[in-house]
């Protein structure tokens, strides 16, 4: 919604979560051009977002394709006209019921499982609901968390489970979660197996005599790296839209491409420590500590003035609930810059995701410094 009065980056409460949609357009574009390049349908993931708003800027000229990731999600976009959706989350009882009640809407949501057991839900949710559910069977491809390797002959089992309950094999969908832990080098090599390995299962299943009209694979790194996509019909990604410092340590994204930040209040100095305090502690950043893995550990986020330039080395070197304190990077010889309380920073996040999860609506900027424009709000909850 539009702001009725002339709030600016300068005049805002803190902490808050603050969204350039000059950056967010610029990335929505590079994706979505990168994708229809290679023939391939861009089904956005909205874990990340959450927000309608940002969803219209990701489909301009009206609903499209999306990958959600909890049944809130589900329901607010299908409340908005949002009807071709994957559930990206392995199935159980009462997420099958919960999405059956959404076919029946006139939802198409896509479940996801990886045992014979979970199509017998699905089959069973389906059948009470008076609907034919369909389903995505979740290939391995890396280790990474959940699914069926693709030389598993649980494969095939869970295909004929589908079949035997009624529920329409939507395709197989796989998720290249270790490329978050690797670098740029590592990434084409790490988009390729997923394509491959993806592939190689739909083709298993077509020789057995299963329909598999999907072939879903995605990760934001390996959407970026992917050099060829053959036989891949959708990729699914997420952070892309707004990037984070992981991303930008796996060699995605720069800084100046990260769309999000938690603006902050500087509320105290201990100089002799080397501190400045502000008013986000992680109760607004997060806990997450994704780049400490990783070849340069941004602590709990990069530090910008309100117009996005980088404090040279400075980062949240710690937070506690309501604090964070700023601190120059082990190491570094930069001088600990002069900010007075009172003074407004701007943090960049670890993860997008999380970061934004720890807020209710973001605070729109046009791009750098200036007025908010909106304020967006998010959905929360499963």
């Amino acid at each position: 919604m539009p702001r009725s009065d002339a709030a600016t980056l300068a005049t805002l409460a803190t902490p808050a979560l603050v969204l350039d949609t000059s950056r967010l357009d610029r990335n929505l574009a590079r994706l979505r051009t990168r994708m229809a390049e290679r023939g391939v349908t861009l089904r956005p993931h909205m874990k990340t977002a959450k927000s309608i708003d940002v969803a219209r800027r990701a489909f301009p000229t009206g609903p499209g394709p999306i990958t959600i990731s909890t049944l809130a999600e589900a329901e607010y976009f299908a409340g908005y006209g949002y009807r071709d959706m994957t559930y990206a989350v392995g199935i159980s009882r009462h997420t099958a019921e919960r999405a059956m009640r959404l076919r029946e809407a006139g939802v198409d949501i896509k479940m996801l499982l990886d045992t014979v057991e979970q199509a017998a839900i699905a089959g069973e949710a389906g059948r009470a609901a008076g609907v034919t559910p369909a389903a995505f069977i979740e290939i391995d491809c890396d280790g990474h968390r959940g699914g069926l390797l693709v030389t598993d002959p649980k494969l095939l089992e869970v295909a004929a489970a589908l079949e035997a309950t009624g529920i329409a094999l939507a395709g197989v969908l796989t998720h290249a979660g270790e490329s978050y832990a690797l670098t740029s080098e590592a990434l084409e090599a790490a988009a390729e197996n997923e394509r491959a390995v993806a592939v190689d299962a739909a083709t298993r299943l077509r020789a057995a005599g299963h329909e598999c009209p999907i072939v879903s694979v995605g990760s934001t790194p390996t959407a970026h790296f992917a050099t060829a996509l053959d036989g891949v019909t959708e990729m699914r990604a997420g952070v892309y839209m707004f990037f984070d410092l992981v991303m930008h340590g796996v060699g995605v994204c720069t800084t100046d491409d990260i769309a999000l930040s938690v603006l902050s209040t500087v509320i105290g100095a201990k100089p002799e420590k080397g501190w400045i305090m502000v008013d986000a502690g992680w109760m607004a950043l997060s806990r997450d500590r994704g780049t400490a893995a990783q070849r340069v550990d941004q602590g709990y986020g990069l530090v910008t003035d309100p117009d996005g330039r980088l404090y040279p080395d400075l980062i949240v070197a710690c937070a506690s609930q309501e604090h964070g304190t700023l601190a120059i990077r082990s190491g570094s010889s930069q001088p600990l810059p002069e900010l007075p309380v009172g003074a407004k920073v701007r943090i960049l996040p670890n993860h997008a995701c999380a970061t934004g999860s720890q807020h209710e609506r973001y605070h729109v900027v046009p791009g750098p410094g200036g007025a908010v424009e909106a304020e967006w709000p998010r959905i929360r909850g499963w």
